[in-house]
């Protein structure tokens, strides 16, 4: 009896994830990755065409996921998606973020002096 219980409280917990993002969002990206704009960009900054698979695996799995409660597709997106977050993440910013704003910030600026350049 427990056993089922505890079952069926997974199955409802399986049932509440939803995704990150929408179905939609997955297939927008991916036809966006293969416009050939995006393309010629792609080719222009970096000398090869861009790898557009992971976003059709993505919306693959994410129907899936609608569709039949896949955990395997649940986890293959899951996957992907912090993937994606740790990528962003490699970047480093091009300038130093200031932690406090400047000592003089509230006092008016003089229109008529011209600034250095």
């Amino acid at each position: 009896m427990l056993a089922k219980q505890l079952t069926l409280a997974m199955d409802k917990s399986e049932t509440r994830w939803r995704p990150p993002r929408g179905c939609d969002d997955y297939i927008s990206e991916f036809r966006h990755c293969k416009s050939l704009l995006n393309c010629f960009h792609h080719y222009y900054t970096y000398g090869t065409t861009p790898s557009c698979k992971q976003w059709k695996e993505d919306y693959k799995n994410c129907k899936e996921w609608e569709n039949h409660r896949s955990f395997e597709a649940k986890e293959a997106l899951q996957s992907s998606e912090r993937n994606r977050v740790d990528e962003q993440r490699k970047f480093t910013p091009v300038w130093k973020l200031r932690q406090d704003p400047p000592r003089d910030w509230h006092t008016p600026l003089n229109q008529e002096k011209p600034q250095d350049s």
